[in-house]
C-alpha cells in the first residue's frame, strides 16, 4: 500500500517548497514513522495533494534519493531505505551508539594480528618503535547493513584481545571491562572516495564518498590506549556537532 504521508508546507516561508517537503519526509524517516521498506504514494498524487508542481515534488524526492534515504525502484515506486545513523561527537564507540539507538550492531573481524609497531603507529600511540600492538580491521553493520570499516591499533600490553571478543563486543566495552577508563581523544574528520575494495566491502558504488575519522584515545593516566582509522558510508552516516556562542 502507498503510504499517505502527513506533510504541510508554508508558502509564506523563505525556505524553498521542495526543501520543506524533503525536511518533513526526512523527519518522518528518522522518527521511524516512515519505516524502512515503506512505499510513498505516487509522486504525482503527492504533488496534487499538497498543491505543488510536479517538478517541485520531483526535486524533493530526488534530494532524499541523493542522500540515501529513499530509493526509486522500477515497477515498485519510491521506497524508504534505512535512516541515516547520526552520531554526536563524543568519546563513545560506534557499537555503543548503535546499541543505544536499537540499530542492532554486528561486527565481522576482517583481519587480526599482533605485530611490532611501525614508526607511524608507534608515534600515534606514544610507544617505542617495535613495541607489540594488536592490529585489526572490522566491518561494522547496523540492522544487517554495512556501515563502517574500522582499522585499529591497540598496545598489546594493555589487555588481552581476541578476534572472537571483538566480534561479540565493541572495543571500548572490552577496554572498560579491563579497568581502563577512557578520558579524552584527539580526533579529525574528513572525506574521500572509496577504493574498489572498500566500495565492495561497504556495498557502495565505485568511488562513492566516504567519511573518514582518525582518533587516538587516552585513558585517565594519559596513556594512548587505541588509535583508529575509520571509514563510514556518507550515504548512511553523519556526525552531529553542537556549537555554542560566547
Amino acid at each position: 500500500m502507498d503510504h499517505d504521508v502527513p506533510i504541510r508546507v508554508d508558502r509564506s516561508s523563505p525556505v524553498p517548497l521542495y526543501f520543506q517537503v524533503a525536511q518533513h519526509l526526512e523527519q518522518l524517516i528518522e522518527s521511524g514513522e516512515l519505516a524502512a521498506g515503506s512505499r510513498l504514494e505516487n509522486e504525482i498524487d503527492l504533488a496534487d495533494r499538497l498543491g505543488l508542481s510536479r517538478p517541485t515534488m520531483r526535486k524533493a524526492i530526488g534530494y532524499l534519493v541523493d542522500r540515501g534515504l529513499l530509493v526509486r525502484k522500477r515497477g515498485v515506486g519510491t521506497q524508504v531505505v534505512h535512516a541515516k545513523v547520526r552520531r554526536q561527537i563524543e568519546l563513545t564507540s560506534l557499537y555503543d551508539d548503535l546499541a543505544k539507538t536499537r540499530r542492532d550492531p554486528s561486527t565481522t573481524v576482517v583481519s587480526f594480528s599482533r605485530l611490532p609497531a611501525s614508526g607511524t603507529v608507534a608515534l600515534d600511540l606514544g610507544l617505542a618503535e617495535g613495541t607489540e600492538v594488536y592490529a585489526f580491521e572490522r566491518l561494522r553493520c547496523a540492522d544487517g547493513e554495512p556501515l563502517a570499516l574500522m582499522r585499529n591499533h591497540v598496545p598489546a600490553g594493555l589487555l588481552p584481545l581476541t578476534a572472537d571478543g571483538l566480534e561479540r563486543q565493541g572495543l571500548y566495552n572490552l577496554l572498560r571491562a579491563s579497568g581502563i577508563t577512557l578520558r579524552i581523544a584527539k580526533q579529525s574528520i574528513g572525506a574521500r572516495a572509496a577504493t574498489a575494495a572498500e566500495a565492495r566491502a561497504l556495498a557502495e558504488s565505485k568511488s562513492a564518498p566516504l567519511l573518514t575519522m582518525e582518533r587516538t584515545a587516552y585513558d585517565d593516566q594519559g596513556r594512548a590506549v587505541e588509535h583508529g582509522s575509520h571509514l563510514y558510508r556518507a550515504s548512511r552516516y553523519s556526525f552531529d556537532l553542537t556549537l555554542t556562542g560566547w
